[in-house]
């Protein structure tokens, strides 16, 4: 947490995304229009030194410049722009995620305006599957039962999960 937001340094985020931090700040660089205000900031010398005390660095080697670092925002935004393929599969991730949470606001809003029993039922099937998805893509179970419930302000959604191991 530095300033009040979580964030990733470019050397966290070299690491995850397979590149060297040259290149993180490289395509920070060439790319300042896809970094507004909120998505990326450099750490000033009292945070850069506090957290320096906190990770125990070398005082000959290690980082010479402040690290930049990324919020939220930022980081996928730099996943659209590196090319390494753990950065192609993030970006990919990502769009598929605000696909899936377009398609349940769709369907939120269809039930909504739904009065038939049996299109209430579909939508409620449908638009479960989609929170099974989004909130573990890789949600498993062996014969048993999991029940969502969320409970918007003008729609009450329970979804029952009844799956098998995948084999």
């Amino acid at each position: 947490m530095i300033r009040d937001q979580s964030v990733i340094l470019d050397s966290d985020v070299a690491e995850l995304y397979g590149v060297e931090t040259k290149r993180i700040n490289e395509a920070v660089k060439n790319n300042p229009d896809k970094f507004p205000e909120g998505y990326i900031f450099e750490l000033n010398q009292y945070e850069w030194n506090n957290l320096k005390s906190k990770i125990s660095t070398s005082s000959w080697g290690g980082k010479h410049k402040r690290p930049q670092a990324f919020t939220e925002k930022g980081l996928y935004m730099l996943a659209t722009i590196l090319k390494s393929p753990v950065a192609v599969q993030t970006t990919i991730a990502i769009v598929e995620t605000f696909t899936k949470v377009r398609m349940l606001s769709q369907k939120i809003n269809e039930l909504a305006a739904t009065s038939d029993k049996n299109s209430q039922k579909k939508l409620m099937q449908s638009s479960g599957e989609l929170i099974t998805e989004l909130l573990d893509p890789e949600f498993e179970t062996t014969n048993t039962e999991t029940s969502i419930e969320l409970n918007f302000a003008v729609l009450k959604f329970k979804h029952t999960i009844k799956k098998e191991t995948k084999k």
